[in-house]
């Protein structure tokens, strides 16, 4: 019989510009230690933990933790691109869930350098290397721009080409995060913007995209305990948040085949981890007022609209000029600001959201709260590739 599991508690640090933060040791910690607080517990009672970071050395993990507590308890590290911190909460959610422990722990942080990502490595396959040549060829135009603004780049332009769709719409995706963010102070950038700021803002490439429209590097860490009903019940913690359902998907082979750009950025992956989740908690997109997206770049903001069902395929461009994405319309998408204001750390992203939906469920959101919320969606999306759904309800 499978436990249902509750966030008992949450935790993260104010995001910063790489250089700027703490070493990663002491900013996972201080996560784990808000967390801890939050849920009202003490780490002697986490009985495993899972640790989420993409740059780092071998059991960084460990080190983090270790600035909090040594209990000897299982810690597993975790590194799946974008979706790291998520794939740390699936896993802990699986430990509970599955009954090998009743209170875990997920953690992700990470230090990042200034500029575009790349590999620390050059004696070896690059991930997706097999399919490298798709993105080569869709985008052959885009001259020497960084990989990842060419990917979404491009499958935001296949967008356009498709359905007609306009730059000016991508720029209010970012207008409305700067709304959102506005309320959140962990969001690293709170000034509001317009459509015309974000338009008129540095070209990166001519008629597909400006900088504002890209989320910026951030060094940063958030965390959640996790725990069983029984556990909660036990213990005296709080259980009015849980997670009702959760996928964790990889590429099918749509991904790749035929050609596409809006597929090479994981749709078909979000679209199946999206129906995974309706199905295993009987509810549906028509149901969803709150969610918090991987929004690396506008694009693919737009994109996941549709890959979550919460407008058609081809209607994303009416959804947001018809306000459906914000506070006042149908579901409003990144009541936090999103990647585009808060900056993606990338292992500590997906606990990032989790910290917001948490609250949000809670009621306790401040200015950003959304009303009368009882359920809430999580995508986190890393290429290479996984894309992780959470549905979170109200207990």
């Amino acid at each position: 019989m499978k436990e249902k599991v509750i966030v008992a508690g949450v935790g993260m640090i104010p995001f910063t510009k790489p250089g700027a933060s703490a070493s990663y040791t002491e900013m996972g910690a201080e996560a784990l230690r808000q967390a801890l607080k939050d849920a009202g517990i003490s780490y002697d009672l986490v009985q495993m933990a899972f640790a989420g970071y993409v740059y780092g050395d071998s059991t960084c993990g460990q080190s983090a933790i270790y600035q909090v507590g040594r209990t000897a308890i299982p810690i597993i590290n975790v590194n799946n691109n974008c979706s790291t911190g998520s794939t740390a909460l699936y896993l802990a959610r699986a430990a509970v869930m599955n009954g090998e422990v009743d209170c875990a722990l997920a953690l992700g942080f990470e230090q990042m350098r200034p500029g575009a990502l790349k590999s620390n490595w050059d004696d070896r396959p690059v991930p997706r290397e097999p399919f490298l040549p798709i993105l080569n060829e869709l985008t052959a135009d885009a001259g020497d721009l960084p990989g990842t603004l060419r990917t979404f780049g491009g499958a935001g332009r296949e967008h356009m080409i498709r359905y007609g769709t306009k730059l000016e719409t991508f720029a209010a995706i970012r207008a409305k995060a700067s709304r959102h963010a506005v309320n959140n102070p962990l969001a690293l950038f709170r000034k509001e913007l317009t459509v015309e700021d974000v338009m008129n803002d540095q070209v990166m490439w001519p008629g597909v995209m400006t900088r504002l429209m890209a989320c910026p590097p951030t060094c940063g860490a958030a965390a959640a305990i996790v725990c069983s009903e029984k556990f909660a019940r036990r213990h005296g913690l709080r259980s009015d948040v849980a997670i009702l359902a959760q996928a964790l998907t990889t590429d099918p082979v749509e991904s790749f085949e035929p050609p596409s750009m809006i597929s090479y950025v994981g749709f078909q992956m979000a679209q199946a981890a999206a129906q995974k989740v309706y199905e295993q908690a009987g509810i549906g997109p028509q149901d969803i007022r709150a969610v918090e997206l991987h929004d690396c770049f506008a694009h693919n903001e737009l994109l996941t609209y549709e890959a979550l069902g919460l407008c058609p395929i081809g209607g994303a461009e009416k959804f947001i000029l018809d306000g459906d994405n914000t506070y006042g319309g149908r579901v409003v998408t990144n009541p936090s600001g999103g990647l585009l204001s808060k900056g993606h750390p990338l292992g500590a992203t997906g606990l990032a959201q989790c910290y917001e939906l948490t609250h949000q469920l809670r009621g306790s959101a401040g200015a950003r709260q959304v009303e009368g919320l009882n359920i809430g969606l999580q995508h986190n999306l890393g290429l290479g590739g996984a894309c992780v759904v959470t549905m979170f309800g109200r207990n």
